[in-house]
């Protein structure tokens, strides 16, 4: 396994590193946003709890791997969490968009079904990724996957449980969450890639081949799809790759939102 400094001394090893941790950063602090939207506006109040607390995990877990950025020389971690613009995200696109029609402050008319959804899928997808991350070849990448590892469990139980719950409870649930799983597939694929660099992360040992792990993904969905009224249609990247650095207006009113703080006191720590 490499060190920081080994790293730093490699850099088509670093280049490559630099491009995982600022998906899985991104992916994890856009996410957590969204997630943190629903305060106040959860179903009941003991998911109101759990959810914000899911939230401060993975925002959390963003931190950590912002903090790695920052140790190999990528500059700032909040800087890189807040000051970035949204072109130099590589957030999945599915991610980023809004929970749903209106604002968190005036007239949220958001989806649950989707809000489901979107984090049970994500959350599998993440899980099997930092089972892979337990073995890369860059130490502190490692070390974090196990830390990071230990609340993903408990995050991955908590979205299952509420998707084969809705999924199969009866009156209109069902069908809100056939429309949400359509919704999500169509852009789920923005998710599963590790975009223009995959190979070389592969090759270098810092994750698994992304043909594995979305094969991985797969497995497991379809393990809890057998037993459910529900199919999982085919994942697509409906909206572009952000990896890539495709976006949506979605994003730039959440880092304008997110950002806010930070513009007005960047020494301030988040």
């Amino acid at each position: 396994m490499k060190s920081v400094q080994e790293a730093q001394a490699d850099p088509k090893y670093k280049a490559t590193l630099t491009e995982l941790l600022y998906q899985l950063a991104d992916d994890d602090f856009i996410i957590a946003f969204r997630g943190s939207e629903w305060l106040g506006l959860a179903p009941h109040i003991e998911e109101d709890v759990a959810f914000s607390s899911i939230n401060q995990d993975t925002m959390g877990h963003a931190a950590i791997y912002y903090q790695l950025l920052e140790d190999l020389g990528e500059g700032d971690a909040d800087a890189l969490a807040h000051g970035r613009e949204a072109s130099q995200r590589k957030n999945a696109v599915l991610l980023e968009e809004v929970n749903g029609p209106g604002h968190y402050l005036k007239k949220p008319l958001y989806d649950w079904a989707f809000a489901v959804v979107r984090n049970y899928f994500y959350a599998q997808a993440k899980k099997i990724r930092i089972d892979s991350l337990k073995n890369s070849s860059y130490r502190p990448l490692a070390d974090a996957a196990v830390k990071i590892n230990m609340e993903l469990y408990y995050h991955l139980l908590h979205w299952k449980t509420w998707f084969t719950q809705l999924a199969t409870a009866k009156g209109e649930a069902p069908e809100r969450m056939k429309h949400a799983v359509e919704k999500v597939s169509a852009d789920m694929g923005g998710v599963l890639t590790l975009g223009p660099k995959g190979e070389e992360m592969a090759a270098f040992g810092l994750i698994e081949p992304e043909e594995v792990l979305t094969r991985r993904w797969h497995t497991e969905m379809e393990k809890v799809f057998e037993s459910l009224p529900l199919s999982l249609p085919p994942v697509q990247s409906k909206h572009g790759n952000g990896r890539e650095g495709v976006h949506t207006e979605d994003l730039n009113s959440a880092l304008t939102t997110l950002g806010e703080v930070y513009r007005q006191n960047p020494v301030a720590s988040w």
